[in-house]
């Protein structure tokens, strides 16, 4: 199997397990771009993460154009990925979800932070890009490519970035990276909100950030990365082989 072939098959994989893990509902997707052309990037027609197959995958240029004539219908927010893709040559995929416990920090003054090793991943900083800053009244989907290249913006060198009433992005040098940042910003907005009630809360130093990242990517087999990756997919039910 190819390297493309085999990342296709991993992205069938991360859309499953995301949905499993209760990152993406109906809604939500990732990509990955294209090892063989980087000026191209994959991800599934418009469709519920639970329900895509190898088959749904399509193909798109980054500035969102389906590329082989493909005609089925594409998400709408394509152009986060991108747009990201465009402004980020270190990114190689993106996931964009509506978890639930991280939406609270895009729509209060709470900045969203690392509070456990496990999530040193979503990074130093979070920001929350707010459409309305320069868009004025939309439907808060990042529905053009204009709007992904403001959003690009915000998220900057950063490996996640929340949407004011949205939801987030998460980025990575792999998709299972980029589908562990995904979980675990989660997860981190869980534990933070639960800790809030208890008193002031002690958030890692970017010392420790740096080091636990620096741990993750150097990960021998059956660590880090990989050793989620094959736990998630054994929840999801799918394939951890590829």
């Amino acid at each position: 199997m190819s390297k493309a072939e085999t990342l296709l098959e991993d992205l069938v994989s991360a859309s499953r397990i995301l949905a499993d893990q209760g990152i993406c509902d109906a809604f939500g997707h990732v990509s990955v771009r294209n090892p063989d052309n980087p000026g191209t990037y994959f991800l599934s027609r418009a469709r519920a993460p639970q329900l895509v197959t190898r088959q749904d995958i399509m193909e798109f240029t980054l500035d969102g154009r389906p590329v082989w004539d493909d005609e089925r219908k594409p998400f709408l927010e394509r152009f986060i990925h991108g747009s990201i893709y465009a402004a980020r040559p270190d990114v190689h995929s993106v996931v964009h979800s509506h978890s639930r416990s991280v939406i609270p920090f895009s729509i209060t003054p709470s900045k969203l932070r690392p509070v456990i090793h496990s999530c040193a991943t979503i990074g130093h900083d979070v920001p929350v890009w707010d459409a309305q800053d320069v868009f004025g009244d939309t439907n808060l989907l990042v529905s053009s490519e204009a709007m992904g290249v403001d959003f690009a913006k915000s998220l900057g060198k950063g490996r996640s970035a929340l949407m004011r009433g949205h939801g987030s992005t998460v980025v990575g040098a792999t998709i299972r990276e980029a589908v562990y940042t995904a979980v675990y910003l989660e997860v981190n907005a869980d534990l933070q909100i639960k800790a809030s009630a208890l008193g002031p809360i002690t958030f890692l130093t970017p010392a420790e950030i740096d080091r636990i990242q620096a741990r993750l990517a150097d990960g021998k087999p059956g660590e880090g990365y990989d050793r989620a990756w094959e736990y998630w997919c054994q929840n999801a039910r799918v394939d951890s082989s590829a």
